[in-house]
C-alpha cells in the first residue's frame, strides 16, 4: 500500500478542511489581538494547533500611538 493513498481516496479530505479553517480562525484571533492575521494564517498552516495555543497564551498588543 502506498503511503500517500490516503490523499486519493478522500479520507483526508475532512483533515485540509478543518486544518484550513483552525488556520482562519487563528488569523482572526491574531487580529482581535493586534498582531498580523496573515502571519498567524501561514503559521497556523504550517503549526495548526500549536500556533492555537501559543496565540491564545500570549498577550494583546498595545495599539501604537501613531
Amino acid at each position: 500500500m502506498n503511503d500517500i493513498s490516503f490523499l486519493a481516496d478522500g479520507r483526508a479530505a475532512p483533515w485540509f478542511v478543518g486544518w484550513g479553517t483552525l488556520a482562519l480562525i487563528n488569523a482572526g484571533l491574531a487580529q482581535g489581538k493586534n498582531r498580523s492575521g496573515l502571519v498567524w494564517f501561514l503559521l497556523s498552516l504550517l503549526f495548526g494547533p500549536i500556533a492555537t495555543l501559543v496565540l491564545v497564551l500570549l498577550p494583546k498588543t498595545r495599539q501604537t500611538l501613531f
